[in-house]
């Protein structure tokens, strides 16, 4: 059997106690607690007061009382005008505000004719009162002798003697209709009169718009292109900022307007002479440009400030609201397919002015300089310059593009040469280029006293791309820079210094300039300036001088991507305004395809023009194959501009050739290839092309032998 276990004490180990249920009671949500009938009353009223309806009718309530209340105090400030010499006072004082002192004297005398005459007529008011009984006395003698009268012919002539009174009686009952009438309309007029008379008021306010601008209505509000007036010019000078301005504006009182010259339509816009009060100069009217365009309901672009010759004056021009962003037509060189150029006595037809009147720049003797941001029209604006000249077939081009995209595709066939690539390599030929027509320039300056040269134009479009190249040739010298070893900088410069006397010129395009891409001496060389936007102000000094700039210029204020084709212009070879020192001018666009129509007309002026796509460097030349490239298709050429063509293609090796030289090597080649037509020696091109072509058959028979 098993031992059993038995347990002599009681056991304590609490027993597990048994699980417990939880049951939670969830109240009921309470009721939302009522609103409060004051706060649904506010929110009403609220919402009442704030909708656009109640605010456009409390607006409407405003403004027709403002109307009729300020068209009271217009209506009483005219009387009060016209019954006293305040308004000679308002003009005296604004004239010895302005300074124009005898403005002051002329309205200080005609002040005291204006009293002396009110002095008479309160004398003859004196006498009026005996003078009137006695016209009225006269006057009704008079009537009742005639009525009398008239009623003894009545009577006569009826054999009436009643008639006498008929004419009297009839006067009398004519009067007694009279008194009937005004009788019956004196009531309903008594009624009517005041309600006529704010009705008055109220047209006279609402004409002057006399109410706060707030109720004035929204199209009214905006006032966005309003005419411009001399009120509005006044205020916008007033509320400029200007403290010693506005001072003396508001000592002027009503008759600001003083300082104002007439607004004269001008272009798409308007135009006004603003003479300053004493202690307010004129740079401070120019740094608030944007503030001053604004108070005048005009965007920035569409304000120009500029500095005239009379003292302490600026000239504002106002265009109509959204104008500039108008395009201008197409130029007349796409226009007139018959037009043709005459560098020397012509003018370029480069665009419009601000006035809309035709913007055209002379080019003879004038170096060019055209600048800006990139993308602004830059190139376009520069060729076109190039594509009227080109219609003169004087003029010869040496041609370099830097960019590199076909923008003076069109000119080969025009240009002696055209480089085109944004390479080192490009920027080494353009280099030697521009330092041939240097070489080309020193040989005209040799020549005799009174020779005259054809107009050879070296164009480098930008041209940041050759200041800023880092390359160097053998002899170390850079090519870029601004150093004097830097061989295109010296090359601009020298062209800059002589090349204007024998007609050797020197147009650059540049982008975004500083004193790295575009060096001070190079910029301050070129007789005509133009830019087009540009970052900042010190930018715009760069690009058109200190001068231009203080006289008002502002291409930094163009608007990048807006005012594409828009140049601020500094030359002398353009009519800018008396008294300002630069002129803005929109140009016309001519693409492409324009372009290349414009160059083929050009071309058919010419006799045939072989251009050079690169920069011969071999010395081992041949005199004969070099003559016949620069013949080119022409039947005939003369000796002197194939002396100026060779020296063009090579400096070092026809640079210093004369007509003794030319004619040795063609005498040499075969008879007569050199002879006179009209009395000029000229080279043909078919004796000099069977020249070559005998001396290449004689070279073969010799070398087959």
């Amino acid at each position: 059997m098993g031992d059993t276990v038995v347990h002599l004490h009681k056991d304590t180990t609490p027993a597990e106690p048994a699980p417990v249920t939880t049951l939670t009671v969830v109240p009921d949500p309470a009721p939302p607690a009522p609103v409060p009938l004051w706060a649904r009353s506010g929110r009403a009223v609220k919402s009442a007061v704030t909708h656009e309806r109640t605010r456009t009718v409390g607006r409407a309530v405003v403004r027709h009382g403002s109307y009729t209340f300020n068209g009271g105090r217009i209506v009483a400030r005219r009387t009060w005008d016209g019954r006293t010499g305040s308004r000679y006072e308002r003009m005296i004082r604004a004239a010895e505000a302005a300074g124009n002192l005898e403005a002051a004297e002329e309205w200080e005398e005609r002040l005291q004719r204006f009293r002396a005459a009110r002095h008479h007529r309160r004398m003859d008011l004196l006498h009026s009162p005996l003078e009137a009984a006695k016209g009225v006395a006269v006057g009704t003698g008079m009537g009742i002798g005639t009525l009398v009268g008239l009623g003894v012919v009545m009577a006569i002539n009826n054999s009436d003697i009643g008639d006498v009174i008929t004419p009297l009686a009839a006067t009398v009952d004519f009067v007694a209709l009279l008194i009937r009438i005004v009788q019956i309309v004196w009531g309903p007029a008594l009624t009517i009169g005041p309600f006529l008379a704010l009705l008055a008021l109220w047209t006279v306010g609402s004409k002057q718009q006399a109410a706060p601008p707030w109720a004035l209505p929204a199209n009214v509000r905006s006032s966005e292109g309003e005419p411009i007036t001399p009120s509005i010019v006044v205020k916008a000078l007033r509320d400029l900022g200007v403290p010693a301005l506005r001072g003396a504006i508001k000592e002027m009182g009503d008759a600001g307007a003083s300082m104002l010259g007439p607004i004269r339509i001008a272009g798409c816009g308007v135009e006004v002479d603003v003479t300053l009060p004493s202690g307010v100069s004129t740079n401070e009217v120019q740094q608030r440009r944007r503030k001053l365009a604004e108070n005048l309901t005009r965007h920035e672009h569409e304000v120009f400030i500029t500095i005239p010759e009379a003292a302490r004056t600026v000239r504002l021009w106002v265009a109509d609201s959204g104008a500039l962003d108008e395009p201008i037509g197409p130029s007349p060189l796409v226009t007139d397919e018959t037009m043709t150029a005459d560098y020397a006595k012509g003018k370029a037809p480069w665009g419009q002015d601000l006035r809309g009147d035709t913007a055209s720049l002379s080019l003879y003797q004038r170096h060019l300089l055209i600048t800006g941001l990139s993308n602004q029209g830059k190139t376009v604006a520069l060729r076109s310059l190039a594509l009227w000249v080109a219609l003169d077939k004087s003029v010869q081009f040496l041609m370099g593009d830097l960019k590199g995209v076909g923008d003076w595709a069109m000119f080969d066939g025009l240009a002696t040469t055209l480089i085109q690539g944004p390479t080192d390599e490009h920027v080494i030929q353009v280099t030697e280029m521009v330092e041939g027509a240097v070489d080309e320039m020193n040989r005209r300056i040799q020549a005799p006293p009174g020779t005259t040269f054809p107009p050879l134009i070296v164009v480098v479009d930008e041209a940041q791309v050759a200041f800023m190249c880092p390359l160097k040739d053998d002899d170390k010298r850079p090519y870029g820079g601004a150093k004097s070893n830097s061989r295109y900088f010296m090359a601009v410069r020298k062209i800059h210094n002589q090349g204007r006397a024998v007609n050797v010129l020197m147009w650059q395009g540049t982008q975004d300039p500083t004193d790295q891409n575009l060096p001070k001496l190079v910029r301050e060389g070129a007789h005509t300036r133009a830019s087009l936007a540009l970052g900042t102000e010190s930018q715009a000094r760069m690009a058109l001088g200190d001068k231009a700039v203080d006289g008002g210029a502002a291409p930094n204020m163009l608007r990048p991507g807006l005012d594409q084709g828009t140049l601020v212009v500094a030359s002398s070879g353009i009519d800018i305004p008396k008294g300002q020192s630069s002129i803005t001018v929109r140009t016309h666009y001519i693409d492409d395809d324009a372009a290349e129509a414009i160059t083929d007309r050009a071309k058919a002026l010419r006799d045939g023009v072989t251009t050079l796509h690169a920069i011969e460097r071999d010395e081992d030349r041949d005199p004969l194959t070099d003559i016949a490239s620069v013949v080119g298709d022409a039947p005939r050429v003369r000796t002197k501009d194939v002396l100026t063509r060779l020296a063009t293609l090579n400096a070092d090796a026809y640079g210093g050739w004369s007509f003794t030289d030319l004619k040795r090597v063609l005498d040499d080649a075969g008879p007569d290839i050199a002879y006179k037509s009209d009395g000029v020696m000229v080279v043909a091109r078919d004796r000099l092309t069977r020249a070559l072509a005998n001396r290449d058959n004689e070279g073969s028979a010799s070398t087959a032998e």
